[in-house]
Formats: structure tokens, sequence, C-alpha cells
């Protein structure tokens, strides 16, 4: 305790870190100012029914930030800049240039590769932003729009989704933690206060068994995401003693930390970002009437036995978070590259040769743990779905997906709060 009253008396009166953690409240009131400003032409009733009933656009509401629950200008939220990422991070495995860019020439790269995830948000924010203001029309939540109205709230919803990309930047450069996750959790946060209020109005005692064990399975959770993003597997490194004039250098041994969950909360937006897409896509077409009969009907029995079934959903989810937890630590973790550096620093695995076989070893004790870590993940990720399924409440799916990023993000903050406030002792 006496510890951790000393790293928040180090925190508070650290001029550099307090700054760093006010312009992060900062950047996060302007979001939420933003997020309160709608779009003109919103009927807010009809748009809160219509919400109420699409756990599609509730999860999309999340990733906005909770920008779609009122038609903000910033409505996409991070939404088109998640994609993009994503669509890059696709690119390095078919092209070998890009993949060089990223992994190989160092910080100039890695701007490289985000400019280019900048440039390609634009296009992606232009028509997720028409598909909405179409879709949402012939719903009936905005009026009747002319030409003009359209192309200039395009205009506003893409300048909004750039002006929140460049806080959520602004807030990984000068504050702590990744922007884009903190603005993804204030969305999540914010939306805890009407969710309690209401949970508190429909209180029934019957149901206190159900509430009791979604508090139980929220610890677990809770529990389960915390000791999964601190487990490691420690591989012993060695370095080679070297004889330079009259001293000895070298002979000391270490290890290499290989995380369990090295992709942290990612897949789970990675899987969301791409399962939004066909939902999107299938409602823009059957609203619009393109096609004719055929493809509506078509639309309509694939909407109700592949997109609104919650089995597929949920085996779709987990598929996808278990793969692409895969992906992401491939792209972000390269043993060869580890292999090089251990290599050019005179240091080995016991028991392993140099280049190659090390590149081998740590390849293979990777896959094994992001096995576990992957499939943790998944189960994590569905398990309010499964428990949807069994209680007919459908709001779990958001919470629990919410409830596994807040804790993600908590948990990153913590520990770079507590790197920094290290580093000030010293």
């Amino acid at each position: 305790m006496e510890a951790i009253i000393h790293k928040i008396t180090i925190l508070f009166r650290d001029h550099a870190l307090r700054k760093r953690i006010l312009f992060v409240l900062a950047a996060l009131a302007v979001f939420r100012v933003l997020a309160a400003i709608p779009v003109p032409g919103v009927d807010q009733t009809q748009l809160d029914a219509f919400l109420s009933g699409s756990q599609f656009f509730g999860l999309l509401n999340v990733f906005s930030g909770g920008g779609l629950s009122n038609l903000s200008i910033v409505m996409l939220g991070v939404g088109p800049y998640i994609t993009a990422s994503i669509i890059m991070q696709l690119l390095t495995i078919v092209f070998p240039r890009i993949k060089a860019m990223y992994q190989e020439e160092g910080q100039s790269g890695r701007m490289k590769f985000m400019q280019y995830s900048r440039m390609l948000t634009v296009p992606l924010a232009i028509v997720q932003g028409f598909s909405f203001i179409i879709l949402l029309q012939r719903q009936g939540v905005i009026g009747t729009l002319s030409a003009v109205d359209i192309v200039t709230n395009i205009i506003v919803i893409t300048a909004g989704t750039m002006l929140v990309m460049w806080i959520g930047e602004l807030i990984t450069e000068f504050g702590v933690g990744n922007g884009v996750s903190i603005i993804i959790f204030s969305g999540i946060v914010s939306a805890l206060p009407g969710a309690v209020s209401q949970l508190i109005f429909a209180y029934d005692p019957s149901q206190i068994p159900t509430y009791l064990a979604f508090v139980v399975v929220a610890f677990i959770i809770i529990l389960g995401v915390v000791i999964i993003n601190e487990a490691e597997r420690p591989i012993p490194i060695t370095y080679a003693k070297r004889v330079r004039g009259q001293k000895v250098y070298g002979g000391m041994s270490t290890y290499l930390p290989l995380r369990v969950n090295q992709a942290g909360v990612m897949p789970i937006i990675f899987a969301l970002s791409l399962l939004l897409f066909p939902q999107l896509i299938v409602n823009f077409v059957a609203s619009s009437g393109i096609g004719g009969a055929g493809l509506q009907n078509f639309l309509a029995v694939f909407s109700n036995n592949v997109l609104n079934n919650l089995w597929v959903y949920g085996t779709a989810y987990f598929v996808l978070v278990f793969l692409f937890t895969y992906f992401y630590t491939a792209v972000t973790f390269d043993p060869e590259q580890i292999a090089k550096n251990l290599q050019r620093s005179g240091a080995f695995v016991p028991g392993v040769r140099p280049g190659d076989s090390t590149s081998q070893y740590v390849g293979k004790i990777l896959t094994r743990i992001t096995f576990v870590g992957a499939a943790f993940l998944g189960f994590i990720a569905v398990l309010p779905i499964i428990m949807q399924g069994l209680t007919g409440i459908g709001t779990l799916a958001i919470g629990g997906t919410g409830l596994l990023i807040v804790v993600a993000v908590i948990i990153d903050l913590v520990k770079r709060i507590d790197a920094q406030t290290t580093s000030r002792e010293y």
C-alpha cells in the first residue's frame, strides 16, 4: 500500500507526467464534445429505436466512441482508420516491399506505413459515411436530403473521422497509452452511467440469480484477461565472452520474454471491424432495393440464417479473433529478426545454434504459446454471446466485448504510468 501511495505522489508531483495525463483528459473532453454535436435533420426517437433493435449498430457505436448514438459529426469514430490499418497489415503478407518497410526500415518505415494508413482512411470514411446516410435515411432516422446536403454531410463526417484519428495520434504522442484504444475505452465508459441507471430502474428481484451470475462471469473475465496479458514464457539467453585488451566482456545470462498474448486487444478490434462490413453492405443493399426481388429475397434469407444467427455469428467471431491473434503476432514479432539481432550482439540460446536454428526454436515456442492466448481470447470474446443465447439478454455481447477492451486498456495504462513513475525515481 505504501508503494502505491508513493507512486501516486510521484504521479501528481512530476510536472511532465502530470502534463501528459492532463493532455489525455483534455483530448478526451474535446472528443466527447464533438460526439455530442449531431448532423442536421436527425430524429432522435427513431434513432434510439433503431439502435436498440440492432446488435450490429450497437457494436459499431462502441467503436465510434459513442458518436453513433446521436449521429454526431464523429459518428464513424476510429472505425475507418482501424479498417485501413487492417488492410495495410494484410498487404504486408502480399507485398514483401511493404513488409520490409514496416519491419526493417525502422522508425522512418513505420512512419510511412502509418501515412499510407491515414491516406486510405479518407476513401473508407467517404464510403462508410455515404452508406450510413443512405441507410439511415431509408430507415426514417434522417429526413429526406438533397444531393448537396448528402455531399455536405459526407464531407463533415469524413472530416470528423480524420479529426478523431488525429486526436488519437496526439494522445499516443503527447499523452499516455495508445490513443485509438483510449478513444474506444472512453466511448465504452461513457455508456456505463446510462446502463447502470437502466439496470436500476428495471430491477426485478426474481432476476437476482442471473445478476449474480453476470457478476461472477465479469470477475472471471477480468481475472482471465489480467492473467493472460501478464503471462510470459522466458527463453534463456547467454552472451558469449569476448576479450578486448586486458578486459573480458560478456558471459552474463538473461532471458527473452515471450508474451502469451503478444497481440493485446487488437485481434478483438480487427475481428469486429471485419464482421461489421458484411452486415453494413447487406443492410445498405436491402434498404436501397437494388437488384430486384430475387436479390432482396436472397439477402433476407442470408441475413436471417447467417448474419442474425447468434451461433453462426459467435463461431465467425471466435475464428476471426483466433486467426487475427496469430496474424498480428506474426506481423509485430519476427523470430528471424530476433535471431539476427541476438547473433549480431554475440548472444545465443543455450543448446541451440545461432541463426536459422534459433529462429525456428523461437518461432516454435511462439506458435505454441500464441495458441493458448488466441484460444483464450476467442473464448472470452464469445462467452457473452454464449450467455446471451442461454439467457436471451441481448446487451451482453456488447458489454462483454467492452469489458474485454476496458480491462486490456486499463492494464496497459497502469503499466505505462508505472514505467514513467519508476523512471522518475531514478
